[in-house]
């Protein structure tokens, strides 16, 4: 198991198409495994091998619905956190000992 890095228009574009063919409503969470199981899906529909993909729905997306609402109205964009946000938000940690 690897860690992979979803954007977030790609995750409500996968939520989207798995609504549609599954009738379910993803939460936006669920919704980044779903956009990786469709990248390794295309990857191996192109590579020509057989693979069995298994991911976790774990849950809903209905009390989301204000996020969707966002996405369809294009208001949503793609955020790329720098490593000087991170170092910033780091520093405002308080400090145990």
């Amino acid at each position: 198991m690897e860690a992979v890095d979803v954007n977030q228009l790609d995750a409500f574009k996968a939520a989207v198409l798995f609504a549609q063919t599954e009738s379910i409503i993803p939460a936006p969470e669920s919704s980044h495994a779903i956009a990786t199981v469709i990248r390794e899906a295309e990857k191996a529909k192109e590579e020509g091998t057989r693979k069995t993909i298994l991911f976790n729905l774990s849950g809903h997306g209905l009390i989301d619905m204000a996020s969707y609402d966002q996405y369809f109205a294009g208001d949503l964009s793609n955020y790329e956190l720098t490593e000087a946000d991170l170092a910033k938000s780091i520093d405002t940690l308080e400090r145990i000992i």
